[in-house]
């Protein structure tokens, strides 16, 4: 599973998603750019960026 925390990009954003491949994470995390942070432009950059932060999620054993 895959993982991207807002707050990794916007400061202080809670927001957070995961999915199992790096495109739905994008695409939900574009909607919520603009949703959420008013943003109307999606930039290749800004894609990038997300791409960047986008992690493996770890499980911790019990």
């Amino acid at each position: 599973m895959r993982l991207f925390e807002c707050g990794a990009l916007v400061p202080g954003c809670d927001w957070h998603t995961r999915a199992d491949n790096d495109a739905e994470i994008v695409r939900r995390t574009v909607e919520h750019l603009r949703q959420a942070h008013g943003e109307d432009v999606i930039r290749e950059t800004m894609v990038d960026n997300i791409k960047a932060r986008i992690t493996d999620e770890t499980t911790k054993a019990a």
